[in-house]
């Protein structure tokens, strides 16, 4: 008998404990950890956040899914892990607290394990950024469904202020020099738009997008030539006409600093320090590990062993210059050097470098977007790392058989552009491979042309609301869940 110990409940380690569930049998334990008590399909949060979607449509209870699906469930967060035991516990460890229940509330508990699966995502590290504080000094953030609660109610507010004559700055981005996620900030600022149109009142707001990208469109990838129709075109130039036709202004290469009541501080690539002011922001924080740290048996510290900021898995870490990084720098299996039986999927590994080209301002701050993990690479690496332990205890060996690297592997990124069964939009962008390989494609910035290609219209909002009835049916684990591709 095998025991499975899954930190976190997010797309991540949700799709990993439905494999784990699905094809071991009940003789092996499967354990879900996390201070969530509610699964929720994030790519929604966006019309959550517009006022078009109530949360109780992204979210469900996790406990009762569980508990009939015989996946067992602890309400705590992971604070320190022990991958050898102790001088007390011969089996590995996670100490896990405790974070519901009157009795339970703040207790820590050794959670045992046979695999480890560090899904515990990101941080989202608000405080990295002064004064970047959901629901304060005018900024939001749609990053989980209360912050997109409370971002509906503050844009609300403002456009029933608009209907009474106020005229409005909106800012929308990413809030840190070195913030990713701008995928979503993307599709915020489209369905604000919309929204403002549909409210009759667009013509009072003067609407802006800051981010860290050094040109429009580069979504942490470094940006990507595509197809678009007939014509090839490159990300940057197809933003930028999505931008111009809906009147949206744009400040790049921007590192937010500061946050104050209605200003955003911020420096660009030029070393210039500036402000921009608005009546409503929702700025992306930037994304860390979260901080854990790890003792081996004799309880020293050997936190270097698992987590460079986010968990070590199997890339290569060789510190070189940007000219010299190569695809196959990218993990392939998640799974941690030093101790075999953990393995870190979606955010919550270690990337080993940058998608887009570092940069640097004229006074050397790093601005640029960290990359991306999030939605489809997140539930193929959870597979690929469930599907490998599924293997080793099966055959009794450790077996690495699955891999899927993000250099590799392709991703549908489908953002909304606004909500509405008729008059909505959305915009499609299928990428492959995620990380470009110069090598194979060098002509067409890393990416393969036909794989890699752009779609607008009423069809691409079509098939974002179906992905979340789908996505949400399959995370549910209804009849034949499995059949839905990550």
């Amino acid at each position: 008998m095998s025991k499975i110990v899954v930190l976190g409940a997010g797309i991540s380690g949700h799709v990993a404990a439905s494999h784990l569930r699905r094809k071991l049998s009940k003789e092996h334990e499967v354990i879900v950890v996390s201070p969530n008590s509610n699964y929720q399909w994030i790519p929604s949060n966006i019309w959550v956040g517009v006022g078009r979607m109530k949360s109780k449509s992204i979210l469900f209870p996790l406990k009762p899914l569980y508990k009939k699906k015989q996946i067992g469930y602890v309400q705590a967060k992971a604070v320190v892990f022990y991958p050898e035991g102790d001088v007390n516990e011969e089996k590995p460890y996670v100490l896990a607290e405790y974070v519901m229940g009157e009795e339970k509330k703040g207790q820590r508990e050794k959670i045992t394990y046979d695999y480890l699966i560090n899904a515990t995502g990101p941080k989202l590290n608000f405080e990295a950024t002064e004064g970047l504080i959901p629901g304060k000094n005018k900024t939001y953030s749609v990053c989980t469904y209360t912050h997109a609660n409370h971002a509906w109610k503050g844009l609300n507010a403002l456009i029933q202020e608009m209907k009474q004559g106020k005229k409005a700055k909106i800012l929308i981005g990413t809030g840190h020099a070195k913030a990713t996620c701008q995928g979503a900030a993307f599709e915020y600022i489209l369905n604000v738009e919309k929204e403002l149109c549909r409210h009759k009142v667009r013509d009072k707001a003067e609407i802006t997008w800051i981010s860290n990208e050094y040109k429009l469109g580069d979504f942490g990838m470094d940006g990507m030539l595509l197809k678009y129709g007939s014509m090839t075109m490159k990300s940057n130039e197809l933003v930028e006409m999505i931008f111009e036709d809906r009147d949206i202004k744009w400040i790049l290469g921007a590192g937010v600093t500061k946050i104050e009541d209605g200003i955003a501080h911020y420096e660009n690539l030029e070393g210039e320090f500036k402000t921009e002011s608005y009546d409503f922001a929702m700025l992306i924080p930037s994304f860390s590990g979260h901080g854990f740290k790890a003792y081996d048996k004799k309880e020293d510290d050997i936190t270097e062993k698992l987590f460079k900021g986010f968990m070590i898995v199997d890339a290569d870490y060789t510190s070189r210059p940007y000219e010299d990084w190569s695809v196959q720098d990218w993990p392939e299996t998640y799974q941690n050097p030093s101790y075999k039986n953990i393995f870190a999927p979606g955010i919550a590994f270690a990337p080993p470098h940058s998608i887009s080209m570092p940069r640097k301002s004229k006074n050397g701050t790093a601005i640029f977007p960290a990359p991306p993990r999030t939605g489809m690479p997140s539930g193929i690496t959870a597979k690929v790392v469930a599907d490998n332990i599924i293997d080793s205890i099966k055959n009794k060996k450790e077996l690495l058989h699955h891999k899927g690297s993000m250099g590799n592997m392709g991703a549908a990124c489908i953002a909304s552009a606004g909500f509405g069964l008729i008059s909505g939009s959305g915009i499609s962008i299928t990428t492959y491979p995620i990380v470009p390989d110069y090598n194979k494609y060098p002509k067409t910035q890393g990416r393969k042309l036909g794989k890699t290609f752009g779609e607008i219209g009423l069809a691409s909002h079509w098939l974002k609301l179906a992905l979340h009835y789908a996505f949400i049916y399959k995370a549910k684990m209804k009849p034949l869940w499995w059949l839905i591709p990550e």
